[in-house]
C-alpha cells in the first residue's frame, strides 16, 4: 500500500484543514461506504474525556465514560444511516494488546453495538502487504477521496495527505476490503481476547 500511495499525488493539508476537508466530504460517502484502516497500537486523544480518564489511570472512570456515550453514538450512527451509507473500519491487532487499545477496543465495542462495522486483523494477516513499509492509517470516503491520515512521533492527529486518484484509491480500497473479508469480528475477539483483560497498570499508560 505505501508503493500505490508513493505513485500517487497527494496533497498535504494540516490539521485544521483536513478536518474541515474531512468533514465537508464524509457526509457524502454514499453506498459505497466510509471504510477505516488503523494500524498504529498507540495514539494520544486529548479532548477525549474517556481517553484522559484512562491516560490518568482511571480505568473505571475511563470505562464509565464510554459508557456514557451510548446515546451519543446511537444518534451519530442513526444519522449516518440516514445519509445511505455504512460506516467500516479494519483494526490491526498486536500481542500483548497495548493499554491504549485496550482502551480503545472498548470504545469500538460500543460503537460496534450502535452500528459501526469493525474486523480485527492480526499482524500475520498484514506481513506481505508491509514489505515496503508499515501499512499507512487512511479513511477513504466513498469512490473518490482518500487520506493518509498523519500522527505526531507521540500519536497526536497532525493531519492529512488527499488523494483523489481513483486508480489509487480503488487499489487501497481493494487492500483494506481483503482486510475485512480475512478479519474477526470485533464482538467475536473481544469476547475472546479483551473482556477478561485486568485494567492496565498505571506504570505503562504511555506505552
Amino acid at each position: 500500500m505505501r508503493s500505490v500511495l508513493a505513485d500517487a499525488t497527494g496533497d498535504r493539508l494540516e490539521l485544521d484543514a483536513y478536518l474541515e476537508d474531512f468533514d465537508k466530504h464524509f457526509w457524502h460517502a454514499g453506498g459505497a461506504g466510509f471504510w477505516k484502516l488503523e494500524r498504529r497500537q498507540t495514539f494520544r486523544e486529548p479532548g477525549v474525556k474517556s481517553w484522559e480518564a484512562f491516560f490518568r489511570g482511571e480505568w473505571g472512570k475511563a470505562l464509565s465514560l464510554i459508557s456514557e456515550q451510548r446515546g451519543h453514538y446511537e444518534r451519530y450512527f442513526r444519522k449516518i444511516a440516514d445519509h445511505g451509507f455504512g460506516l467500516h473500519r479494519v483494526r490491526v491487532v498486536e500481542e500483548p494488546i497495548s493499554p491504549y487499545l485496550q482502551w480503545e477496543l472498548n470504545l469500538l465495542r460500543l460503537k460496534e453495538q450502535c452500528g459501526e462495522d469493525t474486523r480485527v486483523v492480526g499482524p500475520g494477516g498484514i506481513a506481505l502487504l508491509e514489505s515496503d513499509g508499515a501499512l499507512p492509517e487512511i479513511a477513504i470516503i466513498g469512490s473518490s477521496v482518500l487520506y493518509e491520515i498523519m500522527y505526531d512521533d507521540d500519536g497526536n492527529l497532525s493531519g492529512g495527505v488527499k488523494y483523489a486518484e481513483s486508480g489509487a484509491i480503488a487499489e487501497c480500497k481493494r487492500i483494506v476490503l481483503d482486510l475485512y473479508e480475512s478479519g474477526e469480528r470485533l464482538d467475536s475477539f473481544f469476547g475472546r481476547r479483551v473482556a477478561s483483560l485486568p485494567a492496565p497498570a498505571k506504570r505503562h499508560l504511555q506505552a
